[in-house]
């Protein structure tokens, strides 16, 4: 079997854009939307909005890679990039280098793809390893890059990319397309479009020695800001985290050919779930926002401790509720003294109660904040 790489017509796509005309309008309305959103929030809310956001995704994209990072650390690192005053945790090399990666997407989001630009992010996401031999620079292995699964005696090939001594003639090609298809360049193309065939290819290439996933994800999302013109904080990897075997399903049917008009619709897809749970993210942190600054000077610390644990958790909250148990093992208060603490927050207008006895659970309330 050949894979897209091996055909005649690679790295020439085809695909029918009118299969996703309709989601490229959904999509621009929709980051219209989050954009007014936006402009309501004073400078301090907009700067803990995109730190929850990015910290958010940085934690999904790893994830994906089974690779499972702390978020207190991950975000007292996106805020000493912002150069925003943090405590002094200590951050790991994984979570210090996905958070470089992450904000400098951010903040450069619209400056041209480069070599050095790839590099600098491969160095960043592998600080600290040990295990790689080409750092900061594409693979040079002579054995194959497969993507493989299943017993050692029985292993499954998922894919294979293009030999290590192709990557530069391919990493060029692939650069070069995506700066001519930015809209400033010289065949521009639509937002869906350009960021699905920016994710398709660069992962079929898997230029680097580990890494490609986030990298790949990283471009979409750069493509996306782009055509956009503003960062769009849409959540990709929570999105693609949350049903992995439907996004690896669908990249390894796409590496099989070069009509790739299925694996858009899957992409365009995901991307405007992303941007619905980004929309509610952001409504979930304005509430925030207001509910804190309502009840400013009211709470105490075991209070402010307890519905900042909440807030952690995102818009789904703890899976089942608070409960009375789960507010002491929080705080470490009385029994007393947690039921008093609750009914107070009740009282005030923080929390919902639901259900009786054992069964009572407590939920943020955010409609009337």
């Amino acid at each position: 079997m050949k894979w897209n790489w091996q055909q005649a017509d690679w790295p020439h796509f085809s695909y029918n854009p009118a299969k996703i005309d309709d989601s490229e309008k959904r999509l621009l309305l929709g980051a219209g939307l989050l954009f007014g959103a936006f402009k309501h929030l004073g400078d301090e809310d907009k700067r803990q909005l995109t730190i929850e956001l990015i910290s958010n995704e940085a934690l999904k994209t790893s994830e994906i890679e089974g690779e499972y990072l702390d978020r207190d650390s991950l975000q007292s690192s996106i805020q000493r990039q912002f150069g925003l005053v943090t405590d002094n945790r200590k951050v790991s090399a994984a979570e210090q280098g996905i958070a470089e990666v992450m904000v400098d997407l951010y903040r450069g989001f619209d400056s041209p793809l480069s070599h050095t630009l790839l590099f600098e992010w491969h160095n960043m996401l592998t600080n600290g390893r040990r295990d790689l031999n080409d750092i900061g620079r594409y693979r040079t292995h002579t054995d194959p890059m497969q993507i493989i699964s299943g017993a050692i005696y029985a292993p499954k090939v998922h894919f294979e990319a293009p030999p290590s001594s192709q990557m530069m003639v391919e990493m060029g090609r692939f650069i070069a397309w995506f700066n001519d298809t930015a809209p400033t360049g010289e065949t521009p193309l639509s937002a869906l479009l350009r960021a699905g065939i920016a994710h398709l290819y660069f992962v079929s290439i898997h230029p680097f020695e580990d890494g490609n996933g986030r990298i790949g994800r990283a471009l979409a999302e750069k493509a996306l800001a782009q055509c956009v013109g503003q960062p769009t904080l849409i959540a990709i990897a929570y999105t693609i985290e949350r049903n992995k075997k439907s996004y690896y399903t669908a990249l390894e049917q796409a590496n099989r050919r070069n009509e790739i008009t299925p694996w858009l619709i899957y992409f365009a897809d995901m991307v405007l779930t992303a941007q619905g749970y980004t929309a509610t993210w952001i409504e979930f942190l304005i509430s925030k926002a207001k509910l804190y600054d309502r009840l400013r000077g009211q709470l105490n610390p075991r209070q402010e401790k307890v519905l900042a644990r909440l807030f952690r958790e995102g818009p789904e909250g703890f899976v089942g509720g608070l409960s009375a148990e789960k507010y002491i093992g929080i705080t470490g208060a009385p029994r007393a003294t947690a039921t008093r603490d609750l009914q107070d927050l009740v009282g005030k207008g923080a929390l919902l109660r639901r259900g009786e006895r054992k069964h009572t659970r407590y939920l943020l309330n955010l409609e009337t904040n």
